[in-house]
């Protein structure tokens, strides 16, 4: 500190020698001068080093996302965050499952050609179901009603046995007695209890052959049965001796003990035709 009370400079000269001493200040000058030439000029090579470092490393980074953009658009999106990179990844996936979906809907169906692999040609041919036998059509005049008795008379007789002569003679008679309908009684009021298709009112007569309950023919119920009463009629029929030789109308009057013996012969014409319908000729 000086006399004064100000404080020394630190960054003045020590003495007035110093001051006096021309040669040695000039050095000093002349020596800083160069340091701070020196220290300018590492300086700038080193700003120019750092500058053409990474002049050189952005030319680099360019060349290389050139190239990267060339070899695969869309490149630069995904060189980005990891995150946007796996969603970018997941997105082109999905679009392409979706592309694969789209090409596998717009595929042509395969063809319905049957392939040996398939069970059904695979399998042994199947034999063949033998054929229903064809319910015949009515013929010569009856209609759908008169046809059913008509079968269940023929069908009847065949489980008995009975020859074709006899098939005749019952549907002939039946078309006599009840004109090939389940007739029950309007004297029998519990004949009309059964299945029937029309009353009479001939005494106690039922049934398609118009049997009497009170003659020993069976129980009233069962002769409103079509094929009872066939069974009943057809038995007695085998009962009269020579039967198969007589005339049609003869032989069912032996059964019928009818008050009209020859009205039966009228109908055997018919009865053939309709029995030949049921039954061909041969079986």
């Amino acid at each position: 500190m000086r006399d004064d009370g100000t404080l020394d400079d630190p960054y003045a000269p020590s003495s007035d020698a110093a001051d006096t001493e021309d040669g040695t200040s000039a050095e000093r000058t002349t020596a800083a001068s160069r340091l701070r030439a020196y220290v300018r000029d590492l300086t700038g090579r080193r700003r120019a080093q750092v500058a053409l470092a990474t002049g050189v490393v952005c030319c680099l980074g360019l060349t290389v996302v050139a190239q990267v953009c060339d070899e695969k658009p869309g490149a630069a999106t995904r060189s980005g965050s990891p995150a946007t990179s796996e969603l970018a990844q997941r997105a082109e996936q999905q679009g392409a499952a979706s592309r694969g979906l789209d090409r596998t809907a717009a595929a042509p169906a395969p063809s319905a050609t049957a392939t040996p692999a398939d069970p059904d040609t695979a399998a042994p041919a199947r034999k063949a179901a033998p054929a229903r036998p064809t319910k015949p059509a009515p013929v010569a005049g009856l209609d759908e009603d008169q046809m059913e008795n008509a079968e269940a008379i023929v069908r009847a007789g065949r489980k008995m046995g009975v020859p074709r002569r006899g098939l005749v003679i019952a549907v002939a008679t039946a078309m006599q007695e009840s004109n090939l309908y389940n007739v029950a009684s309007g004297v029998l009021p519990e004949s009309q209890n059964h299945p029937h298709q029309g009353v009479g009112w001939d005494h106690d007569s039922v049934g398609l052959f118009q049997q009497r309950s009170s003659s020993g023919w069976g129980p009233v119920d069962r002769l409103m049965d079509p094929e009872f009463a066939t069974r009943q009629f057809l038995s007695a029929l085998e009962q009269v001796p020579g039967w198969q030789g007589m005339r049609l109308t003869d032989a069912a009057q032996a059964v019928q003990v009818s008050a009209y013996p020859e009205y039966y012969q009228q109908h055997e014409w018919r009865a053939t035709r309709v029995v030949d319908a049921i039954v061909p000729a041969g079986r």
